[in-house]
């Protein structure tokens, strides 16, 4: 009876990790397609705006426009490696209002090789735009010191499959770190 009970309990407890997955977002760029996979359980703000977007299919047609690498930061002490994709309009009316700034040391999503995490200018002023990391960037974490405020940036997900089209645009013609042309985001749909 115990032995029988045991296993009832195991099979219940595998079902329901098993149940509970990430959602996870395919989007198609003229270079290829990337599978992101969200982290709403850690970084519920950051993701459901995200979601927002994709869900509005506002991200359909916008682009990929930055390209940040070792040799294209002349003025910068830290250096990062990053693509940079979103709306990409200056003051869009198709922006949703900003949201609260959830660090890294709030959540726990640091920013490895291939993490998603908003662009900002100061904290609490992510709305659409995103980037994607090359490579560990620690420097983008809470503390780090790429930005001043040493408060770093809202990760929220990770590349599972497409990394190699992420270098690919990393590697495509740029004037400093604006590509040329941007390559096109397609769209973004959940899977």
């Amino acid at each position: 009876m115990f032995y029988r009970l045991f296993i009832i309990t195991l099979a219940v407890i595998v079902f329901l990790q098993c149940s509970k997955h990430n959602p996870r977002v395919m989007m198609k760029t003229e270079l290829g397609e990337i599978t992101i996979e969200l982290y709403p359980e850690y970084a519920p703000v950051t993701t459901a705006n995200f979601l927002r977007y994709v869900n509005e299919h506002l991200y359909d047609g916008a682009a990929f426009y930055r390209s940040v690498h070792l040799h294209n930061q002349p003025r910068d002490s830290v250096k990062i490696e990053v693509i940079q994709g979103g709306l990409w309009r200056e003051e869009s009316d198709l922006e949703y209002p900003v949201i609260e700034h959830e660090t890294t040391q709030m959540t726990g999503i640091l920013h490895k090789d291939g993490v998603i995490s908003m662009a900002r200018l100061e904290p609490g002023t992510a709305s659409s735009e995103f980037f994607i990391c090359i490579g560990d960037q620690p420097e983008l974490d809470f503390g780090g010191a790429r930005n001043p405020d040493g408060q770093g940036f809202a990760a929220f997900g990770r590349i599972i499959k497409g990394m190699d089209v992420v270098r690919k645009i990393q590697q495509q013609p740029s004037d400093g770190q604006m590509l040329t042309p941007r390559i096109e985001i397609i769209t973004v749909d959940l899977e």
